[in-house]
């Protein structure tokens, strides 16, 4: 449903207008908050330009900014300034030159008067559909105190809004400034601020419906504001039929008892060099060959290590990715808040209709919570719980510290988020270094309870008959049952 059915109005940003579902109300003023260089006068922008789009009259009134630097600025992010009427009432070059002497109070007084009038003039010669004040915490310095100064801009508002006006208007964060009280007479108030992994999105106040709640994150670009909504799963249910899907190696879905559901959540785990990557690959390399798309997500590898080495063992990842069936796509997780990535992921699934998604691997997603160690769990089941509503399945690599000696399932204590694990296994086998695959857990079915060799050829990923007849198998040490029972016998 679009914002104009709904009845309410865009901001201009998708993100944005996600969070407070639909838009603003008509008719209403709402106060954008945050501390300077945060990105408000963008915000601004970006709500004129969705009304001139919608054959809507902007006003901007400029209180503080040079307004050729104003524009020039404006426009070099994209934003036409032809479009907007802007009226300037900002400080000029006179302010500072000009006889200062007389009293403050007197001042203000003298100030404010022409400035109310050219606001009314402007304002009836225009008759915006939309206006933004940016920022409006400039009229205090033209009042006696903050009384005044909220009694000032209660008048404003509803100036404006007599004049069938929506109003978006900008203060200022300052410690000898505080603008909280304003919160009260608006109807609504967005919040930017900066977190340990970014800059955040919040909405402490909407009046007249709710907004979608979470920690929501933005970027300031080269062409406006993005808004990244926190991942709300629920909000996104298809329908699709849970097949199996198998990996293309007969002894890998031998041992899942056919392959993975799809709409799950599948990990690979064990210890550096072992194949988890070549593993999780595989089953993309299948899906290929059905006509179907996938997408790696790469935290820990470039790009084109990874399309060589898969070429290397006859996976063309090159071909695949030539024929539209995968998107291999590098990450800086120390540039990327979560809920960017997020939104990343929901771009493939929902416009790019990607069946698996594989996030190579934990580990360095963990790193675009900048520290947020309580925050790793939620968002990982999230997003996973987000897949599995869409039919899409997830495959999350986790490597494991030890590469022989106590056997871990995972290394981030994320067993709980899947559906299926599959581990493999570093050993030591007559004084040479082998591997093991083997399955700890298929929540939707029976599996294989043994433990298969498993090799990385140029040929491919090749798995052997169950290791029987040995113990210790997952200490990475194992030994011949029948041979030690020999001995014994012997003794």
């Amino acid at each position: 449903m679009s914002s104009e059915l709904a009845g309410r109005l865009s901001t201009g940003i998708a993100g944005l207008d996600e969070i407070l579902n639909g838009g603003v109300i008509p008719d209403r003023s709402y106060m954008l908050r945050g501390h300077a260089g945060a990105g408000k006068t963008i915000v601004g922008l970006h709500f004129l330009e969705a009304g001139i789009e919608a054959d809507e009259t902007s006003l901007f009134i400029n209180l503080e900014e040079d307004l050729s630097d104003l524009k020039a600025n404006a426009e070099a992010l994209g934003f036409d300034t032809e479009a907007i009427e802007f009226l300037d009432l900002s400080p000029s070059a006179d302010v500072f030159t000009q006889d200062q002497s007389y009293d403050v109070f007197a001042a203000s007084e003298v100030e404010q008067e022409p400035l109310t009038e050219q606001i009314v003039e402007k304002v009836e010669a225009v008759e915006p559909d939309r206006v933004v004040v940016d920022p409006i915490t400039q009229l205090r310095f033209l009042t006696s105190d903050d009384y005044q100064f909220r009694k000032q801009v209660v008048g404003f508002m509803r100036f404006l809004k007599q004049h069938g006006a929506t109003v978006l208007f900008t203060v200022q964060e300052t410690k000898s400034l505080p603008t909280e009280d304003l919160e009260f007479i608006t109807d609504g108030t967005v919040v930017l601020e900066s977190a340990s992994y970014g800059r955040t999105v919040r909405v402490p106040k909407f009046r007249g419906s709710g907004t979608k709640s979470g920690d929501h994150a933005y970027r300031v670009t080269s062409e406006g504001v993005r808004v990244f909504p926190a991942l709300s799963p629920g909000s996104h249910v298809q329908d699709f039929t849970a097949d199996q899907i198998s990996s293309g190696v007969p002894e890998v879905d031998e041992l899942l008892h056919g392959g993975v559901e799809r709409g799950t959540t599948s990990i690979i785990s064990g210890p550096t060099g072992v194949g988890k990557t070549t593993l999780g690959t595989q089953f993309m390399k299948e899906a290929a060959g059905r006509g179907e798309r996938s997408v790696v997500y790469l935290f820990e590898e470039n790009k084109k290590t990874f399309v060589n080495r898969s070429k290397a063992i006859n996976i063309p990842v090159d071909d695949m990715m030539e024929r539209g069936t995968l998107e291999v796509n590098e990450v800086e997780a120390l540039e990327m808040s979560p809920q960017e990535f997020a939104a990343r992921v929901r771009e493939e699934v929902e416009e790019r209709d990607a069946g698996i998604v594989m996030v190579d691997g934990i580990s360095g997603y963990r790193l675009t919570l900048r520290g947020d160690e309580e925050g790793m769990l939620p968002r990982m089941h999230r997003l996973g719980r987000y897949l599995n509503n869409m039919g899409v399945t997830a495959i999350f690599i986790d490597e494991t510290e030890n590469i022989t000696g106590d056997f871990s399932a995972t290394q981030q204590n994320i067993s709980y988020l899947a559906d299926n694990i599959v581990f493999l296994r570093h050993l030591e086998m007559g004084g040479e270094l082998r591997k093991a695959i083997g399955v700890l857990k298929k929540r939707t079915s029976d599996f294989e309870r043994s433990l298969r060799r498993f090799e990385i050829t140029s040929h491919g990923i090749k798995v052997g008959e169950p290791l029987t007849g040995m113990r210790g198998i997952l200490s990475g040490t194992p030994e011949l049952v029948e041979e030690r029972t020999e001995r014994s016998d012997e003794e």
